[in-house]
Protein backbone atom coordinates (compact mmCIF):
# COMPACT_ATOMS: atom_id res chain seq x y z
CA UNK A 1 0.00 0.00 0.00
CA UNK A 2 2.85 2.71 -1.33
CA UNK A 3 0.14 5.47 -1.51
CA UNK A 4 -2.88 4.37 0.76
CA UNK A 5 -5.22 7.22 1.81
CA UNK A 6 -6.03 8.86 5.25
CA UNK A 7 -8.88 6.73 5.83
CA UNK A 8 -7.16 3.54 4.72
CA UNK A 9 -4.41 4.40 7.36
CA UNK A 10 -6.96 4.92 10.38
CA UNK A 11 -9.00 1.75 9.42
CA UNK A 12 -6.10 -0.91 8.74
CA UNK A 13 -3.64 0.79 11.29
CA UNK A 14 -5.36 2.38 14.05
CA UNK A 15 -8.35 -0.64 14.96
CA UNK A 16 -10.54 0.23 17.58
CA UNK A 17 -8.88 -2.07 20.14
CA UNK A 18 -5.66 -0.34 19.84
CA UNK A 19 -6.75 2.69 21.19
CA UNK A 20 -8.85 1.00 24.06
CA UNK A 21 -5.85 -1.49 25.22
CA UNK A 22 -5.85 -0.52 28.91
CA UNK A 23 -2.52 -1.87 29.79
CA UNK A 24 -0.69 -1.33 27.01
CA UNK A 25 -1.78 2.02 25.50
CA UNK A 26 -0.12 5.43 26.97
CA UNK A 27 -3.19 7.68 28.89
CA UNK A 28 -1.61 10.59 26.55
CA UNK A 29 -2.07 8.34 23.53
CA UNK A 30 -5.67 8.15 24.35
CA UNK A 31 -6.09 11.50 24.95
CA UNK A 32 -4.39 13.25 21.91
CA UNK A 33 -1.67 11.80 20.47
CA UNK A 34 -3.68 9.01 18.69
CA UNK A 35 -6.19 11.26 16.90
CA UNK A 36 -2.61 12.90 15.09
CA UNK A 37 -0.56 10.16 14.68
CA UNK A 38 -2.56 8.80 11.70
CA UNK A 39 -1.09 11.55 10.04
CA UNK A 40 2.36 10.90 10.72
CA UNK A 41 1.81 7.42 9.71
CA UNK A 42 0.05 9.05 5.99
CA UNK A 43 3.33 10.99 5.56
CA UNK A 44 5.87 7.72 6.55
CA UNK A 45 3.80 5.31 4.47
CA UNK A 46 4.26 7.80 1.62
CA UNK A 47 7.93 8.46 2.05
CA UNK A 48 8.27 4.29 2.12
CA UNK A 49 9.65 4.33 5.67
CA UNK A 50 9.69 0.89 7.45
CA UNK A 51 7.81 0.40 10.83
CA UNK A 52 11.41 0.07 12.19
CA UNK A 53 13.00 3.42 10.75
CA UNK A 54 10.01 5.09 12.63
CA UNK A 55 10.84 3.64 15.84
CA UNK A 56 14.47 4.48 14.85
CA UNK A 57 13.39 7.81 15.47
CA UNK A 58 11.13 7.38 18.84
CA UNK A 59 14.63 6.13 20.30
CA UNK A 60 16.18 9.08 18.42
CA UNK A 61 14.29 11.58 19.84
CA UNK A 62 13.84 9.59 23.45
CA UNK A 63 17.55 9.74 23.91
CA UNK A 64 18.54 13.37 22.77
CA UNK A 65 15.78 14.70 24.85
CA UNK A 66 18.12 13.21 27.91
CA UNK A 67 21.02 14.36 26.30
CA UNK A 68 19.60 18.13 26.38
CA UNK A 69 17.97 18.18 29.58
CA UNK A 70 21.27 17.60 31.22
CA UNK A 71 22.03 21.09 30.32
CA UNK A 72 20.86 23.58 32.98
CA UNK A 73 18.05 26.18 31.73
CA UNK A 74 14.22 26.19 31.11
CA UNK A 75 14.84 26.33 26.87
CA UNK A 76 16.48 23.20 27.58
CA UNK A 77 13.57 21.80 29.21
CA UNK A 78 11.28 22.82 26.73
CA UNK A 79 13.39 21.60 24.23
CA UNK A 80 13.32 17.88 25.99
CA UNK A 81 9.26 18.20 26.55
CA UNK A 82 9.04 18.43 22.94
CA UNK A 83 11.49 15.62 21.75
CA UNK A 84 9.63 13.73 24.16
CA UNK A 85 6.05 14.20 22.69
CA UNK A 86 8.23 13.75 19.39
CA UNK A 87 8.50 10.81 20.73
CA UNK A 88 5.76 9.34 21.63
CA UNK A 89 4.06 10.39 18.02
CA UNK A 90 6.66 7.94 16.19
CA UNK A 91 5.71 5.09 19.00
CA UNK A 92 2.45 5.49 18.00
CA UNK A 93 3.03 5.50 14.66
CA UNK A 94 5.47 2.59 13.96
CA UNK A 95 2.67 0.11 15.01
CA UNK A 96 -0.06 2.14 13.22
CA UNK A 97 2.83 2.20 9.75
CA UNK A 98 2.93 -2.21 10.61
CA UNK A 99 -0.10 -2.76 10.89
CA UNK A 100 -1.09 -0.62 7.47
CA UNK A 101 1.52 -1.97 5.84
CA UNK A 102 1.44 -5.66 7.26
CA UNK A 103 4.85 -5.49 8.42
CA UNK A 104 4.73 -6.85 12.10
CA UNK A 105 7.74 -8.95 12.90
CA UNK A 106 9.14 -10.05 16.27
CA UNK A 107 12.24 -7.79 15.48
CA UNK A 108 10.19 -4.75 15.26
CA UNK A 109 8.01 -5.38 19.07
CA UNK A 110 11.82 -6.34 20.10
CA UNK A 111 13.60 -3.10 19.38
CA UNK A 112 10.14 -0.96 20.41
CA UNK A 113 10.92 -2.72 23.91
CA UNK A 114 14.30 -1.74 23.85
CA UNK A 115 13.41 1.75 22.85
CA UNK A 116 11.41 2.24 25.87
CA UNK A 117 14.23 1.38 28.40
CA UNK A 118 16.55 3.94 26.60
CA UNK A 119 14.09 6.45 26.35
CA UNK A 120 12.88 6.49 30.11
CA UNK A 121 16.72 5.43 31.15
CA UNK A 122 18.38 8.51 29.36
CA UNK A 123 15.69 11.13 30.09
CA UNK A 124 15.84 10.02 33.99
CA UNK A 125 19.96 10.03 34.04
CA UNK A 126 19.44 13.38 32.22
CA UNK A 127 17.82 15.12 34.79
CA UNK A 128 20.40 13.55 37.83
CA UNK A 129 23.12 15.59 35.34
CA UNK A 130 20.77 18.69 35.32
CA UNK A 131 20.30 18.45 39.06
CA UNK A 132 23.76 18.68 39.64
CA UNK A 133 24.09 21.96 38.26
CA UNK A 134 26.82 21.73 36.12
CA UNK A 135 27.86 18.98 32.98
CA UNK A 136 29.72 15.96 34.80
CA UNK A 137 29.89 12.68 35.17
CA UNK A 138 30.21 12.56 38.96
CA UNK A 139 28.36 14.26 42.34
CA UNK A 140 25.45 13.02 44.59
CA UNK A 141 22.89 14.04 41.60
CA UNK A 142 24.31 12.33 38.91
CA UNK A 143 24.62 9.29 40.63
CA UNK A 144 20.82 9.79 42.11
CA UNK A 145 19.87 9.84 38.53
CA UNK A 146 22.09 6.75 37.71
CA UNK A 147 20.40 4.75 40.60
CA UNK A 148 17.04 5.60 39.62
CA UNK A 149 17.34 5.00 35.83
CA UNK A 150 18.63 1.75 36.71
CA UNK A 151 15.76 1.14 39.18
CA UNK A 152 13.41 2.06 36.64
CA UNK A 153 14.84 -0.33 33.55
CA UNK A 154 14.76 -3.07 36.93
CA UNK A 155 10.64 -2.13 36.66
CA UNK A 156 10.46 -2.62 32.86
CA UNK A 157 12.60 -5.98 33.16
CA UNK A 158 10.12 -7.35 36.08
CA UNK A 159 7.02 -7.14 33.45
CA UNK A 160 8.56 -8.08 30.46
CA UNK A 161 10.40 -10.93 32.32
CA UNK A 162 6.60 -12.52 32.89
CA UNK A 163 6.39 -12.77 29.09
CA UNK A 164 10.08 -14.65 29.04
CA UNK A 165 9.04 -16.93 32.34
CA UNK A 166 5.46 -18.49 31.17
CA UNK A 167 7.17 -18.53 27.34
CA UNK A 168 10.13 -20.63 29.10
CA UNK A 169 7.00 -22.78 30.21
CA UNK A 170 5.20 -22.89 27.16
CA UNK A 171 2.61 -20.76 28.10
CA UNK A 172 1.14 -17.72 26.62
CA UNK A 173 -0.86 -14.67 27.51
CA UNK A 174 -0.28 -13.64 30.95
CA UNK A 175 -1.67 -9.88 29.91
CA UNK A 176 -5.23 -9.59 30.51
CA UNK A 177 -7.00 -7.76 33.43
CA UNK A 178 -7.64 -11.45 34.61
CA UNK A 179 -4.33 -12.38 35.31
CA UNK A 180 -2.94 -9.10 36.27
CA UNK A 181 -5.61 -8.98 39.49
CA UNK A 182 -3.90 -10.02 42.60
CA UNK A 183 -5.28 -13.41 44.58
CA UNK A 184 -4.81 -11.38 48.03
CA UNK A 185 -7.97 -8.78 48.28
CA UNK A 186 -5.89 -6.34 50.76
CA UNK A 187 -3.19 -6.50 47.90
CA UNK A 188 -6.34 -5.74 44.86
CA UNK A 189 -7.11 -3.03 47.01
CA UNK A 190 -3.65 -1.53 46.95
CA UNK A 191 -3.15 -1.83 43.45
CA UNK A 192 -6.63 -0.23 42.92
CA UNK A 193 -5.60 2.84 44.60
CA UNK A 194 -1.70 2.95 43.12
CA UNK A 195 -3.70 2.98 39.03
CA UNK A 196 -5.33 5.40 40.32
CA UNK A 197 -3.07 7.62 41.77
CA UNK A 198 -0.48 6.58 39.03
CA UNK A 199 2.25 7.97 40.87
CA UNK A 200 4.56 5.22 38.85
CA UNK A 201 4.40 6.97 35.59
CA UNK A 202 6.77 9.62 37.24
CA UNK A 203 9.85 7.13 36.55
CA UNK A 204 8.61 7.25 32.72
CA UNK A 205 9.56 9.59 30.06
CA UNK A 206 6.32 11.52 28.98
CA UNK A 207 5.07 12.63 32.25
CA UNK A 208 8.56 13.11 33.66
CA UNK A 209 9.26 15.71 30.80
CA UNK A 210 6.51 17.79 32.32
CA UNK A 211 7.81 17.92 36.00
CA UNK A 212 10.80 18.49 34.64
CA UNK A 213 9.67 21.15 33.02
CA UNK A 214 7.24 22.47 36.06
CA UNK A 215 10.48 22.76 37.70
CA UNK A 216 12.68 24.51 35.43
CA UNK A 217 9.75 26.95 35.06
CA UNK A 218 9.44 26.84 38.92
CA UNK A 219 13.57 27.15 39.22
CA UNK A 220 13.79 30.14 36.50
CA UNK A 221 11.37 31.88 38.42
CA UNK A 222 13.05 31.13 42.23
CA UNK A 223 16.77 30.76 40.91
CA UNK A 224 18.60 27.99 42.09
CA UNK A 225 17.81 23.89 41.02
CA UNK A 226 15.57 23.32 44.49
CA UNK A 227 12.33 22.12 42.19
CA UNK A 228 14.37 20.33 39.96
CA UNK A 229 15.90 18.63 42.35
CA UNK A 230 12.89 17.83 44.34
CA UNK A 231 11.51 15.81 41.50
CA UNK A 232 14.39 14.13 41.56
CA UNK A 233 14.05 12.42 44.53
CA UNK A 234 10.84 11.84 43.95
CA UNK A 235 12.02 9.73 40.98
CA UNK A 236 14.38 7.83 43.01
CA UNK A 237 11.81 7.09 46.15
CA UNK A 238 9.13 6.10 43.43
CA UNK A 239 11.50 3.67 41.58
CA UNK A 240 12.74 2.33 44.55
CA UNK A 241 9.30 1.53 46.00
CA UNK A 242 8.25 0.26 42.40
CA UNK A 243 10.82 -2.30 42.26
CA UNK A 244 9.53 -4.06 45.12
CA UNK A 245 6.40 -3.15 44.66
CA UNK A 246 5.95 -4.32 41.16
CA UNK A 247 7.23 -7.81 41.82
CA UNK A 248 5.16 -8.37 45.15
CA UNK A 249 2.33 -7.64 42.60
CA UNK A 250 3.15 -9.95 40.12
CA UNK A 251 3.97 -12.98 41.98
CA UNK A 252 1.08 -12.13 43.96
CA UNK A 253 -1.37 -12.34 41.03
CA UNK A 254 -2.34 -14.99 38.38
CA UNK A 255 0.45 -14.10 35.64
CA UNK A 256 2.64 -16.68 36.98
CA UNK A 257 0.26 -19.53 36.77
CA UNK A 258 -1.32 -21.37 34.08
Amino acid sequence: MPRPTLGEVKAEGQPRWVVERVNDEHLFGRLYMRKLSPRATWVFARLGWSPNAVTTAFIVSGVAAGVVLAFDGLATAIIAAVLVQAGLLFDCADGELARLTKRTSVGGVYLDRIGHYLCDAALIVGLGVRAQGHLTISGKYVTAGLVAALLAVLVKAETDNVVVARAAAGLAGGHDDAALQPRSAGLARARRAASILKVHRIIQAIELSVLVLIAAIVDAIRGGLLATRIVLLACLVVAALMVVAHLVAIIASRRLSS
